[in-house]
């Protein structure tokens, strides 16, 4: 497990001191090694049983553990550079920037999903007498298609991009029913009021947004979370629509191998839609 990005994509669900321990760590990580706990806490200003309890909370014994952990995967990587460039500095180009920003966006949402959490999502996908996938603005067209891969699986799934259009479905929604709804922030403007009558009516609510606290994720029966962190706002919002998707992919092919007759059912449909008579 890489325990930098780990850090990184806990980070946004953190105490103060916490990030300030965290931000100290991602951003000194090759001086960590020259810390005691006790000067970590003097460099920060904070107690010593702060530094201890963060480290605790990431699951080590203590901070020793941490530091030596974090020293071996910097040891490694430091390998890794050396045996690809003969130890020679090569700048980082765009297109590798962009590379391990994604793929580090991908880790970190593998990282905040427990598999408890997407096994939930799947039972409900699976079990849905209905599926309505919602998503509004740039999340709309990961509605579209994933409503649509469902479809392709044989599961009674259709989208909506418009909150205003897709009223008439969301009120009439009951038990057995699902709302899969994707929103980047979980902020959308009157979408509270919406979630309490779909949950009071007994059909369920997965919600898909970034890794902060929010009104949609606090609302939702199964919370799944996309997490994606880079220097430059423009990669980071390349690297988040690359983990959700990597997120959405990955259920679709959970539900893809769950059941025979559900293979069976994409293929036939994928054939059909390679025959330019279709339609």
């Amino acid at each position: 497990m890489s325990w930098l990005v780990k850090i990184r994509a806990e980070r946004d669900q953190m105490s103060a001191i916490e990030r300030r321990i965290a931000d100290f760590i991602l951003d000194n990580a090759q001086l960590l090694r020259d810390y005691s706990s006790q000067q970590l806490a003097n460099a920060l200003g904070i107690s010593q049983s702060s530094v201890v309890k963060f480290s605790q909370k990431l699951g080590f014994k203590g901070y020793p553990d941490l530091k030596f952990s974090v020293g071996e995967e910097l040891a490694r990587h430091g390998s890794d550079a050396d045996s690809t460039d003969g130890g020679t500095a090569v700048e980082e180009s765009p297109s590798d920037t962009l590379w391990r920003a994604k793929s580090e966006a991908r880790e970190e949402t593998d990282l905040v999903n427990p598999a408890d959490e997407l096994a939930a999502a799947v039972a409900a996908l699976e079990s849905a007498r209905r599926i309505l996938v919602l998503g509004q603005g740039e999340d709309g067209l990961n509605a579209i298609v994933f409503a649509s891969r469902l479809a392709q699986l044989g599961l009674p799934a259709h989208a909506h991009t418009d909150r205003a259009l897709a009223l008439p479905t969301l009120l009439s929604m009951e038990a057995g029913d699902v709302l899969f709804v994707l929103s980047e922030f979980g902020t959308q403007p009157g979408l509270d009021p919406l979630l309490r009558s779909v949950r009071a009516s007994g059909a369920r609510v997965i919600s898909v947004t970034r890794h902060t606290a929010n009104a949609l994720r606090s609302h939702a029966d199964v919370a799944l979370l996309v997490s994606a962190h880079a220097s430059e706002p423009h990669i980071e919002a390349m690297a988040f629509r690359t983990a959700m998707q990597h997120l959405l992919d990955g259920l679709l092919l959970r539900l893809w191998q769950t059941l025979r007759s559900r293979r069976e059912h994409f293929a036939q449909i994928r054939e059909r839609l390679q025959q330019p008579d279709t339609f």
